[in-house]
């Protein structure tokens, strides 16, 4: 095909975050969530996975089950599963203690209940 570009695995994102980020972290840009390659301060647009399974900071003290929807907490950056006012970023693929610190995450869009 001659539109093709790439296969969508990484995107370049420009950061939006005044603190920047750490390779690793989530980031989200519109409605384009993905995880830092590499550390970058605001405005520098690096590369960000888009697809895969990560393990991403998560809400502390919370306990999250293996198939739960996990959505982006863009305020606090990190994966809760409160959806109010959040944006779906995948799937937990293993349960999480509320000890825990991360929980992994399949990373994909999911349509709501019902859909």
């Amino acid at each position: 095909m001659r539109n093709y570009v790439q296969p969508g695995d990484s995107l370049a994102l420009a950061i939006p975050y005044a603190s920047g980020v750490t390779s690793g972290d989530g980031l989200l840009v519109g409605a384009l969530f993905g995880v830092a390659a590499v550390d970058g301060v605001q405005n520098a647009v690096i590369e960000c996975q888009t697809k895969g399974v990560f393990d991403i900071t998560k809400e502390p003290a919370l306990a999250i089950t293996a198939g739960a929807r996990l959505f982006w907490d863009n305020t606090n950056r990190r994966l809760t599963t409160t959806a109010t006012g959040n944006f779906q970023v995948g799937i937990a693929t293993q349960a999480s203690l509320a000890a825990d610190a991360t929980v992994r995450v399949v990373l994909q869009r999911v349509p709501a209940s019902g859909a």
